[in-house]
């Protein structure tokens, strides 16, 4: 794997982790601050779901498979 195939795959389960934490606080704190932060993460990764799959780029390879954005983030 080349450098940034490592980079992107890297990023996209830090964001996968970081995104499914923040679910699990804005479920307990239930306040404004937490629900807006999972927001943003619904959104990042909904739009690198959506670019990797213009580009033709299999989620596996992102490691964002496995997460849907509107069933898991929301």
């Amino acid at each position: 794997m080349s450098v940034y195939e490592n980079y992107l795959r890297d990023l996209g389960l830090t964001l996968k982790e970081y995104a499914l934490d923040a679910k699990n606080r804005a479920m307990i704190n239930e306040n404004e601050f937490d629900s807006g932060y999972l927001a943003g993460y619904h959104r990042v990764i909904s739009l690198m779901q959506q670019q990797a799959e213009a580009f033709g780029i299999p989620l596996e390879k992102l490691a964002l498979d496995g997460i849907d954005p509107d069933r898991d983030l929301i």
